[in-house]
């Protein structure tokens, strides 16, 4: 038996068809509609959410990208884009609480910024984004989870404000789980609004 056969699969079949390499993805491998397919059936916190239905990563991405734009009133449309997408790789990774992720190590973040530079080439991103945008994502991210922790997943407002600080924006924006596919949509819809192609 060769070796190639004897190497463990590191790639994931999507819905649309497409294969994508985990170790080595392409952005022509990068479909929108995976990716909200996905994102809406990912759900934040572990599931450790209140509400009828579990709080999606899709949901939680279209909050970030409206965040940011409460930030940054003239932020271009591009950059609201890459903030709306911040969270795409865990289409295909899920989503692993921070904890986590540091019990993992490094490894992660490397399968991570690959898929993340693939959605970013796909989409007419630059494949690493400018340190001031990043930053600004990072903000509207942290913005998003203090607002999820006190609304959604049991945290104290003092508890909240340790892990994540405490927002002067966005705090009277208030947060109500949906179903899977009205995540979907309205992921998609962002995208659209944003300048993404429909055949992304």
């Amino acid at each position: 038996m060769s070796r190639a056969a004897d190497a463990p699969r590191a790639w994931q079949r999507m819905l649309s068809g497409r294969r994508l390499d985990l170790l080595d993805p392409s952005p022509f491998d990068v479909e929108i509609e995976d990716i909200a397919h996905g994102l809406s059936r990912v759900a934040r916190w572990n599931g450790q959410t209140a509400g009828e239905w579990a709080y999606s990563v899709a949901q939680h991405s279209v909050l970030v990208e409206r965040i940011a734009g409460l930030l940054v009133r003239d932020l271009p449309q591009r950059w609201r884009l890459a903030s709306l997408l911040h969270d795409a790789p865990e289409y295909v990774v899920g989503d692993m609480i921070t904890p986590f992720k540091a019990v993992i190590g490094p490894d992660y973040k490397t399968v991570e910024a690959g898929l993340m530079r693939a959605v970013h080439l796909r989409v007419g991103l630059p494949a690493e984004l400018p340190a001031g945008i990043a930053k600004l994502i990072k903000r509207a991210d942290r913005i998003a989870a203090y607002l999820e922790a006190t609304q959604l997943a049991g945290f104290d407002p003092a508890e909240a404000r340790r892990f994540f600080g405490s927002p002067r924006t966005g705090r009277d924006i208030r947060i109500e789980p949906v179903p899977p596919d009205e995540a979907k949509r309205r992921y998609i819809d962002r995208f659209r609004v944003l300048g993404g192609t429909a055949n992304c």
